[in-house]
């Protein structure tokens, strides 16, 4: 095949990026190593910063989103001292939306039919040549034979563990990370939200979050060892360990239920520089992980995928490649951004296991701050919204 983006990895960074390519009339081929089944069941985020939200309704996916997404004017933070709400409205004039990942998807992928976009799953053995040359191509493997994409440039949308990270030489790559030494155990539950917006809940047993996609489904989490077994955990076990980290009267109303889906998901900090070589680009998971306490794992790659678009648009349009040559550099400035507000919500909100009494009165004057200082509630409220693209 030839093409003139080859974008690997199927998952919404690389649907959107093929989708608001093909719009402007640049040819992709997306290659998928999962089945689109696969790719749907996929339960991640569901919080959509005010960017991601005007991305999605630029790229033609954004009825649904609009019609059953739901507002978020602000959040509460919950702290032995008792609960408050932070008002990204007051603050910042801001909203988030609720609308599931795996919604976002869908839309996608119903976009992509309708315009006929050209999409592989069930690939294997991956491989990106000549990514320094001004001919790279793709190579892969489907049902036993070996097919090739001639391309001008290619996206790696594939994830932490995909292949795309892994084409940058060893020593041209800088790979930053930090490790937590605890998981997040959710379950998703067809029960009404405990509350009417997201609760961060820091608690001496640890921390917690009461959080949607929709009216009647919820997504919970607890704070675990990061080595935690998860046939530890019984329904009735999570719910009675959630209930004593929330605050008293979302515990005594919470409606509780069987889990439709229940996982531990270990916390990190990951980020490879650069996020190009060549006419190799990162994007999202493939070039940086983020802790989910700030709910920024979707919306940096969404950023990833608007400086990149922009790039390629105006290199296609006019010729112009500056946005080709600082995509790396420009993108790098907002990730380390978000990284940063995601690791401040985590280390404000978790107990570490070798936390000192010191350490827990750093935790709750921290708190105290967002509590009394409206300048440090209006600095949560616009990193939560998002930084500017």
């Amino acid at each position: 095949m030839r093409t003139q983006v080859a974008i690997i990895g199927g998952g919404p960074s690389g649907l959107l990026l093929s989708q608001l390519l093909n719009r402007e009339g640049i040819e992709t081929v997306v290659l998928e190593r999962k089945t689109r089944d696969y790719v749907l069941s996929r339960i991640r985020a569901g919080v959509l910063e005010q960017g991601t939200v005007r991305l999605l309704r630029h790229a033609g996916v954004g009825g649904r989103m609009d019609e059953i997404g739901l507002p978020h004017d602000g959040c509460y933070l919950s702290t032995v001292e008792g609960k408050f709400h932070v008002s990204f409205r007051d603050m910042v004039n801001g909203q988030v939306l609720v609308y599931g990942q795996t919604e976002v998807t869908r839309d996608l992928y119903d976009a992509q039919d309708a315009i006929g976009a050209t999409h592989v799953h069930e690939v294997e053995d991956v491989e990106i040549h000549d990514a320094e040359s001004e001919h790279p191509y793709v190579t892969y493997r489907k049902e036993g034979k070996k097919h090739r994409v001639y391309c001008d440039y290619v996206a790696g949308c594939d994830g932490f563990h995909g292949v795309s990270r892994q084409t940058i030489p060893a020593g041209v790559r800088r790979e930053f990370e930090r490790v937590y030494p605890f998981g997040w155990l959710g379950i998703l539950s067809e029960t009404a939200p405990a509350a009417d917006e997201l609760i961060y809940a820091n608690h001496p047993r640890g921390f917690a979050l009461a959080s949607m996609r929709n009216e009647r489904l919820s997504r919970y989490y607890v704070q675990v060892p990061a080595d935690e077994p998860i046939e530890k955990w019984t329904d009735e076990a999570f719910w009675d360990e959630l209930r004593r980290r929330l605050p008293d009267d979302v515990a005594e109303t919470m409606e509780t239920g069987p889990s439709i889906e229940k996982s531990i998901a270990p916390l990190r900090s990951f980020v490879c520089e650069p996020m190009r070589h060549g006419r190799l680009f990162l994007v999202g998971d493939a070039a940086h992980i983020v802790p989910p306490t700030g709910a920024k794992g979707l919306n940096l790659a969404v950023g990833d995928v608007h400086y990149l678009y922009e790039a390629l648009r105006r290199w296609y349009r006019d010729g112009d490649a500056e946005g080709i040559d600082s995509y790396s550099a420009t993108a790098l400035k907002r990730v380390w951004g978000a990284m940063r507000f995601s690791w401040w919500m985590t280390s404000m909100l978790h107990r570490f296991p070798d936390q000192s009494e010191f350490d827990q009165r750093m935790q709750e004057s921290e708190l105290r701050q967002l509590i009394t200082v409206p300048s440090a509630r209006a600095t949560m409220a616009q990193n939560y919204v998002g930084l500017p693209y």
